[in-house]
């Protein structure tokens, strides 16, 4: 069985935040690593890209659709959820410490993030129907 690319997804709002939250996250990586700031905001970074890029794969090949096994759209948002609260501390703690420029800027990317993060939870969770039992196959 192949896999098939849907594009219909690189053009949607989810799939647009998806993208822009992979690249704040890899602005704040550079940010971060070029300075060698704290190391929890290192991983924090390299956590978020990577947590996005498995979620952007997982829909842009529909794997959410095979591997039914797992509500992925409560995955996704929970994950949101919690990264936009850990990206709110360090986007803060970053910023506050005003002592190198480069981790001003990784905290200000944080912060961006933030905001993309809780839109995009936002979006999932409108889109989720809680009521309707899941379509048998």
């Amino acid at each position: 069985m192949p896999l098939e690319v849907d594009r219909g997804y690189l053009r949607s709002p989810n799939g647009g935040l998806k993208m822009g939250r992979m690249a704040f996250a890899l602005c704040a990586l550079i940010s971060f690593a070029v300075r060698r700031s704290h190391e929890a905001f290192l991983t924090l970074a390299i956590m978020e890209l990577v947590i996005s890029f498995l979620f952007f794969v997982l829909y842009l090949l529909s794997l959410n659709k095979k591997m039914t096994f797992f509500f992925w759209p409560l995955a996704d948002a929970f994950n949101s959820l919690v990264a936009a609260l850990f990206l709110l501390i360090v986007g803060l703690c970053a910023t506050i410490m005003k002592t190198i420029l480069e981790t001003l800027v990784g905290g200000v990317f944080c912060l961006l993030l933030f905001v993309l993060c809780v839109i995009d939870a936002a979006l999932i969770l409108k889109n989720v129907s809680w009521n309707n039992p899941a379509p048998r196959t």
